[in-house]
């Protein structure tokens, strides 16, 4: 149904076929062990939920709890995804940046399996699968969520990107609301514990940051470095709106314990730390032995 959905939606340009490649291949349909060992990985934990299902190791609500994980690993994914770019840019990695749609495709797979196990955990009753996405807000934002990479993932072929020319980044820019719309379902999935919620909306909130520097400043260490304390700052704002406006728990009092390491690090203050591990990441790849120095004109 959703292919048949996207089809009429998205139809293949005329006179031009998708080539098929397997994941471990690069463009020449080679074997290439950096894209065998980064699709191995990124398969992993999908893998151990299996086998964990396997195992009978998933408590007694095993549905509910692969769903959960694989949530989990889809919003993961997702943002890792999205800094595919940025780090490629920031380390002068084309090898990176060939990546992207690999990943955004497994992002895809992962995001299509989460609504297979709800569908399962539903015991496969379309109807009421149908009424519950259209009835709960939170389902109906994963579910628009899922629409968007599927769309996202049908026109991501190098027949797509001729035919829409201009008009393709435009149209793939739409992953960072699609992002933005994850994060949020994972916030409400998450409840009043959103540890992670918090961390995830703050390494978003890096990766939109980052693309708002001019060009010319995206590889920067300086702009880097500034880019930590905004990261921070915006995962704090974010968790204050959210216990503001969807808890009634003290929000202030939250905020303000981001400031307070007597218990640990908050998840805002980790987002930091992961804004900071960018520049210091590209410092060390820059002064790594053996590394070529453009001659200068």
């Amino acid at each position: 149904m959703m292919q048949a959905i996207l089809r009429t939606a998205f139809p293949l340009p005329a006179g031009r076929s998708r080539p098929f490649t397997w994941p471990w291949q690069d463009r020449a349909e080679r074997f290439s062990t950096l894209r065998a060992l980064v699709f191995a990985l990124l398969l992993a934990p999908a893998a151990w939920v299996a086998g964990e299902a396997l195992l009978g190791q998933l408590g007694p609500e095993p549905w509910k709890a692969a769903l959960k994980e694989i949530g989990l690993w889809t919003i993961r994914l997702l943002l890792l995804t999205l800094a595919v770019t940025p780090i490629g840019r920031i380390l002068a990695e084309p090898r990176l940046l060939a990546l992207r749609r690999l990943c955004g495709l497994t992002v895809l797979a992962y995001a299509g399996l989460h609504l297979g196990l709800y569908a399962g955990y539903e015991n496969f009753s379309l109807g009421k699968i149908a009424s519950e996405i259209a009835l709960r807000i939170y389902l109906t934002i994963g579910f628009v969520a899922l629409l968007g990479l599927a769309a996202l993932g049908w026109t991501s072929t190098d027949g797509w990107i001729r035919a829409l020319g201009p008009r393709w980044k435009r149209l793939h820019a739409l992953i960072f609301p699609i992002a933005a719309l994850g994060v949020l379902h994972f916030y409400m999935q998450s409840k009043s514990v959103v540890w992670e919620a918090v961390l995830a909306g703050g390494l978003l909130a890096w990766l939109l940051l980052w693309r708002a520097l001019p060009r010319p400043w995206q590889s920067r260490i300086p702009a880097l470095l500034a880019l930590a304390p905004l990261t921070a700052l915006a995962a704090a704002g974010l968790e204050y709106a959210w216990y503001a406006l969807a808890t009634k728990l003290p929000a202030e009092r939250i905020l303000l314990a981001n400031l307070d390491i007597a218990f640990g690090l908050r998840p805002a203050v980790w987002a930091g730390i992961a804004a900071l591990a960018v520049p210091a990441a590209a410092l060390l790849w820059r002064w790594r032995p053996g590394r070529r120095v453009p001659a200068r004109a």
